[in-house]
């Protein structure tokens, strides 16, 4: 019988090494953006960042609201937040042909065939016939003003309020098993018109 010659295999300290290396660059590459995106834009992109994470999180709080996850806020209020609140590319997109075809297609499921349309798409649906029918002036003067953050900043102390209530006070909001979630959820809610309003102030 001949000899087998086997291939050497890395050991798990070149694997180690080779991942520390990775994520010691990927650290590197971080600060670089940062020190850039600050230079860039500043306190322009923190409020772009904010207003992304706000948005989203009205949307994963009204996704809570319409799973088995069920509160007792007045969730009806995260649909004029999101429309106040949505980044400017997915407010374009939705609001044009795309949003009108929804609409289109949610307004004949509703009057046509109304034992079809999910209760859970009552808000969706508002939502969009919302972003396709807002006149101009509160697209372009209220969303993306002063008002607006206001008009934001009321909403979220208000949904603030109702769920530390509802929870049976600040502690009690934190320690339910699905009470974590939401106040979380609400608290990032306030994050974006606080800043818009700190940063129109300065």
């Amino acid at each position: 019988m001949g000899r087998v010659d086997y291939l050497a295999m890395k050991t798990d300290v070149d694997t180690v090494a080779l991942v520390n290396s990775d994520v010691e660059e990927l650290k590197i590459a971080a600060k670089k953006l940062f020190t850039d995106v600050s230079k860039l834009g500043g306190l322009a992109f923190g409020v772009s960042f904010v207003k992304w994470i706000a948005s989203f999180s009205a949307i994963y709080l009204l996704i809570l609201d319409r799973t088995n996850w069920r509160t007792k806020m007045l969730t009806s209020l995260l649909i004029p937040y999101i429309f106040l609140t949505l980044p400017g590319v997915i407010f374009n997109f939705l609001s044009g042909d795309v949003g009108k075809w929804i609409a289109f297609v949610a307004v004949v499921l509703r009057l046509f065939f109304p034992k079809h349309f999910p209760d859970w798409l009552e808000m969706p649906g508002s939502l969009i016939l919302l972003l396709v029918v807002s006149p101009h002036f509160l697209v372009h003067h209220i969303r993306g003003g002063w008002i607006g953050s206001v008009i934001s900043l009321f909403i979220g102390c208000y949904l603030l309020q109702e769920h530390i209530r509802v929870s049976g006070g600040f502690r009690n909001s934190f320690t339910q098993p699905r009470g974590v979630s939401n106040t979380l959820g609400i608290i990032l809610l306030l994050v974006y018109p606080v800043w818009a309003l700190i940063i129109r102030v300065s």
